[in-house]
């Protein structure tokens, strides 16, 4: 498993909306600029990111991005379900697969399991976290 571009794209540009003051609004040239983002990548990563409910976009001339809610409550494992979808290491642990193996295969508990040690790893930091200890160091 890899997380994609888009989603290390996502990150970046929530940890630039992150270091703004709180409320304001941020333009996308500004964010595309300082994160090396491509503009077009931009938009459509934004999208989803508004879908997820962790921005806010605004049109117009004033407009811009800015963050939904508080930087200490997003994590990684937010922006990874917002770009790339509910966290499945195996499509066995898609919710709704149905496997006809599962009852019988040896793998599945360890899988499910990895699965959750995952999540919990990448919940654990808020955003706001990531840059207080880039701060420190």
């Amino acid at each position: 498993m890899q997380i994609t571009r888009q989603t290390e794209y996502g990150v970046r540009i929530l940890l630039e909306l992150a270091q703004a003051p709180e409320g304001q609004l941020v333009s996308s040239h500004i964010i595309s600029t300082r994160q090396d983002v491509p503009e077009m990548f931009l938009q459509k990563t934004l999208q989803l990111l508004s879908r997820a409910g962790l921005v806010i976009t605004q049109r117009g001339v004033q407009g811009g991005v800015r963050l939904a809610k508080p930087a200490e409550s997003i994590t990684i494992a937010d922006v990874l379900v917002a770009i790339e979808g509910p966290l499945a290491i195996n499509v066995c642990l898609n919710a709704g697969y149905n496997c006809h193996n599962m009852e019988v295969c040896k793998v599945r508990s360890i899988l499910v399991r990895a699965q959750e040690a995952l999540a919990v790893e990448l919940s654990k930091e808020s955003l706001a976290d990531i840059i207080a200890m880039s701060e420190e160091g």
